[in-house]
């Protein structure tokens, strides 16, 4: 008999945090997969060289990076698009997980419940939850869709502790600093191509080294939570 897989919700929804298996009266941590838990940009560089294109890492951008061989122009924003969602559909499990991450993610989930919540097309269901179950990560898997800050609103609102938000993108922490500003926010860039030419806010912490990232998560989660 197979194995039961992760947990894993529907995109458009905020579901109980007891369906996912998390307690309630534990501090909540969520955090995001692409360029923080995993490095996105050099498997998704991989994938397109198997395909004979050039992934040139020289702006803070997906489809702008994808060029032919020799190509002084990116490829069209369509023919990208459609490869991003190929790799989504077929290769986003081959990404290598972030230095230091899951040894983090292992120190965090000792004290708070972990809830992965990911932008991803729902093709990568299935990859995403194997990915995180093959390199030992919480299984607790929600799928997104545009900003996050409302979904991580009806997550964090169940429960009775405080809560931390950890993502690469400044969009979506903005997001959840206005939807639910009672959590901790910070941003994490895995890829130390990225790192330099990464948007930064005074807003939300910006640490790329996860045992440091882990340690002001625990300091977050720590204080009391007001109201």
């Amino acid at each position: 008999m197979a194995e039961p897989g992760p947990k894993i919700a529907a995109p458009a929804c905020a579901p109980r945090l007891e369906s996912l298996g998390l307690r309630l009266d534990r501090p909540l941590v969520i955090v995001d997969v692409d360029e923080v838990l995993g490095l996105f940009m050099r498997g998704f560089g991989a994938f397109l060289e198997r395909r004979g294109y050039e992934f040139r890492v020289d702006r803070f951008a997906l489809f702008q990076n994808i060029y032919r061989p020799g190509a002084v122009e990116h490829l069209d924003l369509d023919e990208g698009r459609r490869l991003y969602d190929d790799f989504f559909r077929t290769g986003c499990g081959e990404i290598e997980p972030a230095p230091g991450a899951v040894d983090a993610l292992r120190r965090l989930g000792r004290r708070a419940e972990i809830l992965i919540l990911s932008n991803a097309p729902a093709e990568a269901e299935r990859l995403r939850a194997a990915w995180l179950k093959r390199h030992g990560l919480p299984e607790a898997l929600i799928l997104n869709v545009g900003p996050k800050g409302p979904v991580t609103a009806a997550l964090v609102a169940q429960t009775t502790a405080r809560s931390a938000f950890v993502d690469d993108l400044l969009p979506n922490l903005d997001s959840v600093a206005e939807h639910a500003p009672q959590t901790a926010t910070f941003q994490h860039v895995a890829d130390e191509r990225l790192r330099p030419l990464a948007p930064r806010s005074d807003r939300h912490p910006r640490i790329d080294d996860w045992a440091e990232l882990a340690a002001a998560i625990e300091s977050a989660i720590s204080q009391r939570r007001v109201g």
